[in-house]
């Protein structure tokens, strides 16, 4: 399988690292003990300055010299343009402009130290950079946790944060809650708030990173009403055509397909749609996580069914392409979303939402 994590050739290390799983693709350094901070940077190879240098272009033409005319060129700057160079290797890894504000590595972790005070109760789990390093990302895992039904079906909080080097996409942090017992990331936002949060890489980037404890308050107040719907959502029981239908809506591709599954002609849609759907149904109802008292027959195991397909049926070219589609603002996560308002609208209205008599 394809990777694309950064290889130090000076260190003879991959960048990535991770706590007690295997890291991607059997690369990178696994620890046992949750690292501080300064060892997570470290232990991801993350440990690297980026610096800003002017841009330089050859200019062909006539120069008079002291011998006389010649055929030559010359070094010119390129106005308000540099290149993003990491001190340690020299690697180029961007091009951005005069107000681009470098954020190096170990703000990035200085964000998650200030925001919980110091450091205290937060638990770096994976970090990495890839390709030269000109992206990095972290997940850090929250104290306490989501509770569903009688206790038993925990989902965990983490934090995610990711930054590049290169001028491309701003520094995001995301609330991001995944259900232990199938690795499940259920992706939300209310319509109230976002679970992400986006800070520009323009001169006052330091600071909003240093301000950004905004983010622990968003993750608080987000676990606190999710838990409160989770748990509603557990003792809503939906009938297996009723599940189906929500997976349909939910993965559902265009107008197209969609006025089909309104008018109840399913085998008009395409083959690969209606693959997808079975998948995904198939794991809404047969996986051993969807058994559950929490989420069998219920609309809560409705939900699942489609952030799970994703999570844990779906194939991918490889696991940034997982990582991008789930959490990055992909695929799977904006189809996540949309199950989530989807139960939302079926708890509020009933079968009324899935167009059911």
């Amino acid at each position: 399988m394809a990777h694309n994590i950064n290889y130090n050739s000076q260190t003879g290390m991959y960048s990535f690292f991770s706590v007690k799983e295997k890291a991607w693709h059997g690369l990178g350094q696994i620890v046992e003990q949750y690292p501080t901070s300064s060892e997570a940077i470290r232990h991801a190879g993350l440990d690297y300055e980026v610096a800003k240098s002017p841009l330089y272009t050859k200019a062909s033409g006539i120069i008079q010299t002291a011998g006389g005319i010649e055929v030559g060129s010359t070094e010119l700057a390129v106005p308000d343009c540099f290149a993003t160079i990491r001190t340690d290797s020299n690697a180029v890894l961007g091009v951005v402009g005069k107000d681009y504000q470098i954020v190096q590595n170990r703000e990035a972790f200085s964000f998650f130290d200030a925001i919980v005070g110091g450091g205290d109760g937060i638990l770096y789990e994976t970090a990495g950079a890839l390709g030269q390093g000109e992206r990095i990302f972290i997940t850090a895992k929250l104290p306490d946790y989501i509770r569903v039904g009688n206790g038993d079906d925990v989902t965990e909080k983490y934090i995610f944060l990711t930054t590049s080097h290169d001028g491309s996409g701003s520094i995001t942090a995301a609330f991001t809650p995944i259900r232990i017992v199938c690795q499940n990331t259920l992706n939300a936002s209310l319509r109230s708030m976002s679970n992400v949060v986006r800070i520009r890489h323009t001169s006052g980037a330091k600071q909003r990173l240093d301000d950004a404890h905004k983010v622990m308050g968003l993750a608080d107040r987000l676990s606190n009403q999710l838990e409160g719907i989770f748990n509603e959502w557990a003792k809503v029981k939906v009938t297996d055509t009723q599940v189906k239908k929500l997976i349909q809506l939910a993965l559902c591709p265009n107008t197209e397909t969609l006025a089909l599954i309104r008018k109840g002609a399913e085998d008009e849609v395409s083959t690969v749609f209606k693959n997808t759907v079975d998948d995904a149904f198939a794991y809404a109802m047969a996986s051993e996580s969807q058994q559950m008292e929490t989420t069998k027959g219920t609309l809560f195991g409705a939900y699942n069914g489609v952030t799970g397909y994703y999570q844990n049926v779906r194939k991918y070219k490889d696991s940034e392409a997982k990582l991008q589609s789930i959490v990055m603002g992909g695929t799977a996560q904006g189809k996540a979303q949309k199950a989530f308002e989807l139960c939302t609208a079926f708890q509020a209205d009933g079968a009324q939402i899935l167009n059911l008599n």
